[in-house]
């Protein structure tokens, strides 16, 4: 009983992360299934045909490269724009800096119905009703995808002491140089951070996306439109493929911090 009582916290910490994973390991067992029913979502035998025969469903690959595509001219712009914004919310003073923090959260904070009518609103009111496609989705997942980044970057900038920039400085440093040999690499895990949140929330979005997406049709719309008649199992081979870029991007980049902190001690 007493090595219970001193080891809860971390059983029930245990039994709460395979309790997330359990669907994650569902959709990996899934894309090798080699069912008997598509209208059955149960592992029926073994098969490595999801994979190798990867765009058999018609229109899957098509509709993945989309996501794709959106997925990361909305991560580029996002983290351009919400990066410099926030640099400039933490370290410059300007009028209304309280009111811009707020109206930062409110797209986060907001459902997204809510910013998906609006912004279907919007690009109907500015004359683009019939011209929904693909340049609405990627503004709509600008658009949404920017607070994150700048909520994440400013966390980064906020927890940064300025020491080392003023020390080179001191050392005749020019501001540039301070910048991409100081700054820039202290804040880039914090950028990167924003960077694959966005490019995950771009990629995983369907509300926003529907509302806005004309005749273009994205992988969760896909994934939504074959429900109804039945999940092809290269659906799951997508997601294991997601989730193991994933992590193997976050174990790589925790291996280069440990590999740069031993290099420092």
């Amino acid at each position: 009983m007493m090595w219970l009582r001193r080891n809860i916290v971390l059983i029930l910490g245990l039994l709460v992360l395979v309790y997330t994973f359990i669907p994650i390991f569902v959709v990996v067992l899934m894309s090798f299934n080699d069912p008997s029913s598509r209208n059955v979502y149960r592992f029926d035998g073994f098969t490595l045909d999801n994979w190798t025969n990867f765009c058999g469903p018609a229109g899957m690959c098509d509709a993945l490269w989309k996501s794709v595509q959106i997925g990361f001219l909305a991560t580029l712009v996002a983290t351009i724009l919400g990066t410099l914004a926030a640099f400039a919310l933490v370290r410059w003073d300007f009028a209304f800096r309280s009111s811009t923090n707020l109206l930062i959260f409110l797209p986060m904070a907001a459902p997204e119905i809510v910013l998906g009518s609006s912004l279907l609103a919007l690009f109907v009111s500015a004359g683009f009703a019939g011209q929904l496609g693909f340049w609405t989705i990627l503004v709509a997942h600008i658009m949404f995808c920017l607070s994150f980044v700048v909520v994440t970057v400013r966390s980064r900038l906020a927890g940064m002491s300025d020491t080392l920039e003023q020390a080179a400085m001191d050392l005749y440093a020019t501001p540039q140089q301070t910048f991409w040999r100081v700054t820039f690499p202290l804040v880039f895990p914090g950028i990167l951070g924003a960077a694959l949140l966005s490019f995950s929330l771009s990629f995983d979005d369907f509300i926003i996306t529907n509302l806005n997406a004309g005749t273009e049709t994205t992988f969760p719309m896909y994934v939504w439109g074959a429900a109804q008649r039945g999940v092809p199992m290269q659906v799951n081979a997508v997601g294991t493929l997601m989730f193991v870029v994933s992590v193997v991007i976050v174990v790589g980049g925790e291996l280069n911090n440990r590999r740069r902190q031993r290099a420092l001690a």
